[in-house]
């Protein structure tokens, strides 16, 4: 009898172990408990790192984001901020006593300062245009930050009624004299971004950059577009001052920012970029004040055109290339403490490693391996602080050693939930493509994989479309919430895809419906062939320009079971008028739309003249504040797949723009267009 229950107690404690250790698909709710990571910020002595937490309350359908503390040695964490709002962009004073940040605390947008050694924190703004982006210079009691104010307003009080006078009015009519009137998700309400200093202390902010244009200039996933020089007495910007032929601004049409150098205290700007008729952006100072190294493109009206590095020597007034040669987009950037060596981001193939410079010799080797981001380098120099990202894990923060080992995780937010998800990482593979060239592709396998078993294949498509696929965390198009549903799932870098050179970026312009196509198409026939993928079962999907080749495709093969287009282009010629940066249309069109030429491409390249040959069922995704590819493109698909009886589905979001990012909406996203895709694969 003792036998049979200590035998029943070891079988329960296994089987119970079992359980415990047993791993589920990442579902929804899952994906929405992944604590957001972020900005990760060194103290001036190295010793800790200050941080940004995000936290998806699906309820309140809000993402609330809070400042933690972790020492740079690793450790428990310590929470700095709490309550109603979010606080983000932790930036340190320079004798690591405070925090100064940004919180919404008090029902909008405002700089606050948090003494570490206990106390409450301080509000430092109270305008009623709010403040944003706090940096504080590495020596004194000057911050900078950027507020969208009315340029003929002399102080908050003229601000402030203006507002109030808006909100109060029963006419909300608006009237443009130019263009970039709406931009990306917002319309132009006749403010503009200006930097502004203040002092710690607190006191009148002083606007930096008075005028009716935006300085800085919004540029979209880079990092900050302004900078303070270490003594506190310099700033340097970016700003688009270009003018049409009428006089009027082309910030519609030109790529032109410069960078712009002036006192803290305000006075005349000096353009110290004026020679260069493409995009100069991203100012960093170094420690020693004596550089200010920043991104560079060429040439005017590429958005993506070559990202290089330079230096302007502050004491010679010349500029430096710290990437001569070099053929990958510099991304994030950061200078080491000696101010001679910059550590540096940049796409390749499917990651985002490392790489290094220097003043004294540019030339640019490799420093780590993986995708990374958020780059800051410790006091003597021996190691990085960043965040690190794969298919498998959410963004965490890493201490790596410049030499590459060791490497220590800082943040373990996510450890207990990611122990139970079951996922696989990506494979690599490379397909023959177009031009002559081989393409590649990550390969996701679906959870508990059994390669005797049959899976229906799905082939996802990136925007950009001068992007590319990684091994990277995202929470929009996550592709394991794909492979959870029992997909393999192939995410092709087709023509056009960054990391594999200039040449391969460019050569998609002008090509749209050309090689991507075939890329995409070749590379989905090494999907069907695959032992286990059963070809009779292959949908598509894809967002932005991924939108547009799921129309394409639509247009030229029947060989998918259902596609989903997520903010496609539909027309290339309406879409001109319908769109806001028209430098990107000009450049992949070759032009404006009553050139030969351009129109000519345009056609060519545009599903709305092949609609009569679909025959595949297309759900279409659009939101309203979308003015990159605005609603009008989806409306006129739907109406065409809708009078020609192709079943069909519009998902519309009044409430999103470009991405889908309200919690309750993404859960929406991800139901629908799962179960489009499955219901098409049964």
């Amino acid at each position: 009898m003792k036998s049979r229950i200590l035998f029943a107690s070891i079988l329960a404690f296994v089987l119970g172990g079992s359980m415990a250790m047993a791993k589920h698909a990442i579902t929804y709710e899952d994906l929405a408990k992944v604590q957001r990571i972020s900005d990760p910020q060194l103290s001036p002595d190295g010793k800790w790192v200050a941080y940004v937490v995000g936290v998806v309350d699906l309820a309140a359908n809000k993402t609330a984001r809070h400042i933690w503390l972790v020492s740079s040695d690793g450790g428990a964490p310590r929470q700095l901020t709490r309550g109603d709002g979010s606080d983000t962009r932790p930036r340190w004073s320079p004798d690591g006593k405070l925090l100064a940040f940004v919180s919404t605390r008090g029902g909008n947008s405002q700089v606050w300062i948090l003494p570490l050694d206990g106390g409450d924190p301080r509000q430092i703004t109270s305008l009623s245009t709010e403040a944003d982006g706090v940096t504080w210079a590495a020596k004194g009691n000057v911050l900078l930050f950027t507020s969208n104010v009315f340029p003929d307003c002399a102080d908050d009080e003229c601000n402030a009624k203006r507002l109030k006078e808006a909100a109060e009015s029963k006419v909300k009519a608006q009237i443009f004299t130019e263009l970039l009137f709406r931009h990306w998700d917002s319309w132009r309400d006749g403010r503009y971004t200006h930097l502004f200093s203040i002092s710690a202390q607190g006191g009148a902010p002083r606007d930096l950059t008075p005028g009716a244009v935006d300085s800085p200039t919004f540029f979209l996933d880079a990092p900050d577009g302004y900078a303070i020089s270490p003594d506190g007495t310099e700033v340097c910007y970016t700003s688009n001052h270009s003018k049409g032929s009428a006089g009027q601004s082309a910030a519609a049409w030109t790529t032109n920012n410069d960078l712009y150098t002036l006192g803290a205290q305000g006075g005349e700007a000096l353009n110290i970029t004026a020679d260069n008729p493409g995009s100069d952006a991203s100012p960093q100072y170094s420690p020693n004040g004596r550089y200010i190294a920043y991104t560079s493109q060429a040439r005017d009206g590429y958005e993506s055109d070559l990202f290089r590095l330079r230096a302007y020597d502050r004491e010679a007034g010349k500029t430096i290339d710290l990437t001569p040669g070099f053929d990958q987009w510099v991304g994030e950037f950061a200078w080491a403490p000696d101010s001679n060596t910059i550590y540096f981001t940049a796409s390749d193939h499917t990651h985002e490693p490392v790489f290094k410079t220097s003043v004294s010799s540019p030339k640019v080797e490799k420093a780590l391996e993986g995708t990374y981001s958020d780059l800051s380098v410790s006091p003597d120099g021996t190691w990085l602080l960043a965040t690190r990202t794969t298919l498998t894990q959410p963004s965490s923060i890493y201490r790596v050693a410049i030499s590459g080992t060791p490497s220590t995780e800082l943040t373990h937010e996510n450890d207990a939930l990611l122990d139970d998800l079951d996922m696989n990482p990506a494979d690599i593979v490379t397909t023959r493509g177009a031009l002559g060239v081989e393409i590649q592709s990550l390969m996701l396998k679906p959870p508990g994989f059994d390669e005797k078993r049959k899976y229906p294949g799905l082939l996802l498509v990136h925007g950009g479309p001068q992007s590319a696929w990684e091994d990277a965390w995202s929470y929009r198009w996550n592709a394991q919430m794909f492979a959870a549903r029992g997909y393999v799932v192939l995410m092709t870098n087709f023509h056009g895809s960054t990391g594999y050179g200039q040449k391969f970026v460019e050569e998609i312009s002008g090509d749209w419906g050309g090689a991507p196509f075939e890329d995409l198409m070749l590379a989905t026939d090494f999907l069907e062939k695959l032992d286990f993928v059963d070809k009779t079962r292959m949908v598509a999907a894809g967002a932005s320009f991924g939108g547009f080749m799921i129309d394409w495709i639509a247009t030229h093969t029947d060989r998918f079971k259902a596609l989903v287009s997520h903010d496609g282009v539909y027309d290339n010629v309406s879409m001109y008028g319908e769109t806001e940066e028209l430098w990107f249309d000009e450049w992949e069109f070759k032009g404006v739309p009553w050139s030969k030429e351009s129109m000519a491409l345009r056609q060519k390249w545009s599903p709305s003249n092949y609609v009569q040959d679909i025959k595949t069922p297309m759900m279409l995704v659009e939101g309203a504040r979308d003015f990159r590819v605005p609603e009008g493109q989806a409306f006129q698909l739907f109406s065409a797949l809708q009078r020609r009886g192709i079943e069909s589905k519009l998902l519309f979001f009044p409430d999103e723009g470009h991405w889908v990012l309200k919690p309750q909406n993404s859960q929406l996203w991800y139901k629908t267009v799962l179960g489009w895709l499955d219901d098409h694969i049964k």
